[in-house]
């Protein structure tokens, strides 16, 4: 088959991209590099450095397309809260244009990667698909303002739509920005520094954490699945984990137990989230297979960022 994948340098996308050249497939990436890394990629993956709003350049992308997989987007919640008229430009505008593309150049099936965050507060949990979203980010408004448009414009245009909400995904070559960095790379990379990691809240929270690789065989298997179209599907490990726990296995795989700061100088964020992902196991075939501690462990191997980290804290 032949893809585009939008997005396609950053953490989810480059390790979909190179995913699918090992697998034999013919693969195009479009990537503007604000959030990515075009060294990630294989030298099979056919990479175009661009904006997805640029129109003309995604049509010539989309030539004998089979599918698209739109991963681009603005993805930091904190950073949403001040800046949401561009991650409404970015994340919706961005989607509205990677449809019409579509619709121009004749491609039949597009993979949406949403959030679990369209969630928000619910009194169930794990959540399931039929679960009312409460977004409590511009982010995630974002995320599912872009959800209907895909699926609105696929049935308008006749365009085959899967949704995927892929819930606190992690694992090697995560981003790590100096501020508001993801949570579990976060936790490792303080872990390895002997340093204090500030909790807000009480660390009760609770999420669920999905390995890169179990995320990646979700995006893969919803390309060729049948009947899926119109559907969304939560993708997620379906189990919970509150931060604290999180912080106490950081410590276990490294060695190095962190000491968790708690301050309530600012809400912990939603209160407990997991992903009930019954509906993914009977459309996909799928089944997460690397819980958080095997997770974690294979970060620390296979991120060069870490492993060299902590060769320099052991001298």
């Amino acid at each position: 088959m032949r893809f585009l994948v939008t997005g396609g340098a950053g953490f989810l996308g480059a390790s979909l991209a190179n995913r699918l050249v090992r697998d034999g497939h013919v693969v195009r990436v479009i990537d503007d590099l604000s959030g990515g890394d075009a060294a990630r990629l294989r030298r099979q993956v056919q990479f175009t450095r661009g904006d997805v709003v640029d129109r003309p350049r995604l049509w010539t992308l989309l030539q004998d397309i089979d599918c698209v997989y739109h991963l681009a987007a603005r993805v930091q919640v904190s950073e949403s809260i001040l800046y949401p008229r561009e991650y409404n430009e970015v994340n919706v505008g961005g989607t509205v244009s990677i449809m019409e593309a579509m619709r121009d150049a004749g491609v039949q099936r597009v993979v949406f990667t949403s959030s679990g965050a369209v969630y928000g507060d619910q009194p169930e949990q794990p959540v399931s698909e039929d679960a009312r979203p409460n977004p409590q980010s511009p982010y995630a408004v974002s995320k599912l303002a872009a959800e209907y448009y895909v699926r609105t414009i696929g049935a308008l245009w006749g365009i085959q739509t899967v949704v995927l909400r892929i819930f606190n995904a992690y694992g090697p070559w995560q981003i790590l920005p100096p501020f508001h960095a993801p949570v579990v790379p976060r936790c490792l990379q303080q872990s390895l520094r002997g340093a204090s990691m500030v909790v807000f809240g009480g660390g009760s929270q609770t999420r669920d954490f999905l390995y890169v690789d179990d995320a990646i065989d979700a995006l893969v298997a919803a390309a060729s699945a049948p009947d899926v179209d119109r559907h969304i599907i939560n993708i997620g490990s379906g189990t919970e984990t509150s931060i604290n726990a999180l912080a106490d296995l950081c410590g276990r795989v490294t060695g190095r137990p962190i000491d968790v700061l708690h301050s309530p100088a600012e809400g912990g964020g939603v209160s407990r989230l997991c992903a009930d992902i019954t509906l993914a196991r009977r459309l996909l075939g799928y089944e997460p297979q690397v819980d958080l501690q095997e997770g974690l462990q294979r970060t620390l191997d296979l991120d060069p960022r870490f492993s060299e980290q902590q060769e320099t804290e052991d001298r």
